[in-house]
């Protein structure tokens, strides 16, 4: 739960980060993204039963949970990468089953591994998600702008540290302007001021509109971000609410710690 300290990253304003919602977002009727009873199975391993949790424009909800609890099968099951039970919506219509409809849903996604294309510079892996859009140089110039990137891009991305590389990831991801921004693990490997800078990126994000679910085991990078909190454990929902309504949960602490509470 503590930063990894690998390098030090600028605290940038994300430029055209997402649509800005024209209504208040935190009285929208609709969620942006709508989980209902999700579940999961491998053949005979159930990986997620019975999971539901929404997110609202302009809203931060974090999936917690310890290792192998689930959290990445919720993306991966929310983006169409296995077969789901139960239902997933976008913007009260039900999410596509194949990856390769997301981007016109307006859902974007980061990635554990980043999924850089290492020989290709920082601005051709940037462009990628945009390629053949009139505007999509402007989209580029912006996020390399409001990310801090623009020294760096004419360098292939595999010549740039790792911190650097996670800031390429979110570029890529945020050009596209999405509406709802999927980070997995946004904070891994980054040291305390690189995971500043990025939480001050999110809430801007969050900020213009777009509804951000992260999974994430930082807790404390959580706790200071997220608006709500859904915490997994063996692909069940344990708790849910507000960072200090989980951090104050027993079940939460049995959990991690394996610390039955007292009556």
């Amino acid at each position: 739960m503590n930063p990894r300290s690998t390098g030090r990253t600028p605290e940038p304003t994300p430029a055209n980060a997402a649509h800005p919602d024209t209504t208040d977002a935190a009285a929208s009727a609709i969620p942006r993204l709508e989980v209902v009873d999700l579940r999961v199975a491998f053949g005979g391993l159930t990986a997620l039963d019975d999971v539901s949790f929404d997110v609202r424009p302009g809203e931060v909800v974090a999936l917690i949970g310890p290792n192998g609890a689930g959290k990445t099968t919720v993306f991966n099951a929310v983006c169409g990468l296995v077969r789901r039970q139960g239902e997933v919506r976008i913007d009260g219509a039900p999410a596509p089953r194949r990856t390769s409809g997301l981007t016109a849903r307006g859902v974007s996604r980061t990635l554990q591994g980043l999924g850089l294309f290492h020989g290709l510079t920082v601005r051709e892996n940037v462009l990628l998600p945009v390629a053949g859009r009139r505007d999509a140089d402007a989209r580029v110039a912006a996020q390399l702008q409001g990310l801090g990137l623009e020294a760096v891009a004419d360098r292939p991305a595999a010549a740039l540290a790792y911190p650097d590389r996670k800031r390429v990831a979110l570029a890529r991801a945020l050009v596209a302007e999405p509406r709802l921004l999927l980070l997995d693990e946004p904070a891994g490997g980054l040291g305390a001021d690189d995971i500043s800078g990025l939480g001050g990126i999110v809430r801007r994000v969050a900020d213009a509109g777009c509804a951000v679910l992260l999974v994430e085991h930082h807790v404390d990078f959580v706790m200071g971000l997220a608006d709500r909190i859904v915490v997994l454990d063996f692909g069940r929902v344990i708790a849910r609410g507000t960072p200090d309504e989980v951090r104050n949960d027993p079940r939460v602490e049995e959990a991690y710690l394996g610390v039955k509470a007292t009556a």
